[in-house]
């Protein structure tokens, strides 16, 4: 966060905190960079001169403070301290260290899919804390999302309202940023969590893309696109698109909850962030990649099949591995495209080869097949791949109790024969 120094007619003193730098200014006043005694460092608003004389916001305030010490949650600023019969009220919060996401995404470019999912997962759960505190944000932005090494933190809830509160305008003082305020928000309409939705999807677009959904221009025509207009969303990831598009709908009603949006975007992050371990650098398609025992990776579908004339016939139950063959190798197991014995590698059944019946692995039982004839390999259309090391194992244990017992039988009955 870029810090500038004191001015003149800047506090060096407020309350029990030492002023030190200035950290921005806002509508409602100037946030100041303090510490206490103790050396703990806090971000610290004080309200403009002209607001401060207002009775009626000074009680609006005062509720906003009482609503702020009741949030929980790892992912908001913590409320320290606030003074409101001072000439100027003021409150301080826990100061966090790092950039905004404005300042990130402006300086870096926009954030990958997996990031900007994981950012707004974090921040979907902070709100469902601010919200069970009766708390409506109402300004939530990118440039009130800072980035802190422990992660995201919500910060400015110094226009928050109580939730059933009416928005646009107060006192004179304009509430919200155009770009991410909701539609109800511009119509004068109670504000309610949806709301924050809204302006969470706003903001997670702006990651995406590095640029508002809503383009650019004066307030109106910035307001007047919100209400009216769709949201454009070329540049958001295909993976975050929809859930992007469904909280930046018009209705509040039609945009997903906060739990809701946490456990969604949370699931995108694991897998967008599991794809990208994939993808960079890619898998090589390799016999190293298929390791005994191992999980096998994903492969093209069988185009050796196609060539022969055969067409692959799917697992009862209409299964199809995530690669588009209709049956998939696991763990270096066989799994038959169907569930009839003798049919071919292509699905076609093998002239006058009786149905075998299958083994618990599912793969055919060759009775009184010797190790390492039948068993010990497979032929694929790439050549010889060894054969699952477990499954040779439970044949050879099988071959050997076989044979004993054979023998035992014949040494039995050579015995109850007795000397010739």
């Amino acid at each position: 966060m870029a810090m500038m120094r004191l001015r003149r007619e800047d506090p060096r003193v407020v309350g029990s905190f030492r002023l030190h730098r200035r950290l921005g200014a806002g509508g409602m006043g100037v946030v100041y960079l303090g510490s206490d005694k103790k050396g703990q460092r806090v971000a610290l608003k004080v309200i403009r001169p002209d607001l401060a004389g207002d009775q009626e916001f000074r009680s609006r305030f005062a509720r906003e403070v009482s609503a702020a010490r009741r949030i929980r949650g790892g992912c908001t600023a913590r409320l320290v301290a606030a003074d409101l019969e001072a000439d100027r009220p003021w409150f301080a919060t826990q100061y966090v260290p790092g950039p905004s996401l404005h300042d990130k995404v402006a300086d870096e470019g926009p954030l990958g899919a997996a990031e900007v999912a994981a950012v707004g997962a974090a921040l979907s759960e902070g709100l469902v804390a601010v919200h069970e505190a009766g708390v409506v944000h109402r300004d939530l932005k990118p440039s009130n999302i800072l980035l802190s090494p422990k992660g995201p933190r919500i910060i400015d809830f110094g226009i928050a309202w109580a939730t059933g509160a009416s928005t646009l305008t107060h006192v004179g003082t304009a509430v919200g940023s155009p770009g991410f305020l909701a539609p109800e928000q511009v119509r004068g309409a109670a504000v309610t969590p949806a709301t924050d939705v809204f302006s969470l999807g706003a903001t997670l677009a702006y990651a995406s893309m590095g640029d508002s959904p809503f383009g650019h221009g004066s307030s109106e025509v910035m307001l007047y696109r919100v209400v009216h207009e769709e949201a454009q969303l070329q540049g958001v990831p295909d993976a975050l698109a929809p859930l992007v598009r469904a909280c930046l709908a018009k209705d509040p009603e039609e945009r997903p909850s906060t739990l809701q949006l946490s456990l969604r975007l949370k699931e995108i992050a694991a897998r967008e962030a599991q794809g990208l371990a994939d993808v960079r650098p890619p898998a090589p398609r390799t016999p190293e990649s298929e390791r005994a025992g191992g999980r096998l990776a994903d492969t093209y579908p069988d185009r050796d099949a196609r060539r022969q004339g055969g067409r692959a016939t799917p697992p009862r139950g209409g299964s199809v591995s995530r690669s588009g063959s209709p049956s998939s190798s696991r763990g270096g197991r066989s799994v038959p495209p169907s569930r009839g014995g003798g049919s071919g590698r292509n699905g076609a059944p093998r002239q006058g080869t009786p149905a075998r019946p299958r083994s618990r692995t599912g793969t055919p039982s060759r009775g009184g097949t010797r190790p390492g004839t039948g068993t010990g390999a497979r032929r694929t259309g790439s050549g010889l791949r060894p054969a699952n090391p477990r499954l040779l194992r439970q044949r050879l244990f099988v071959f050997v109790v076989v044979t004993l017992v054979v023998a035992f039988g014949i040494a039995l009955v050579q015995g109850c024969q007795g000397p010739s």
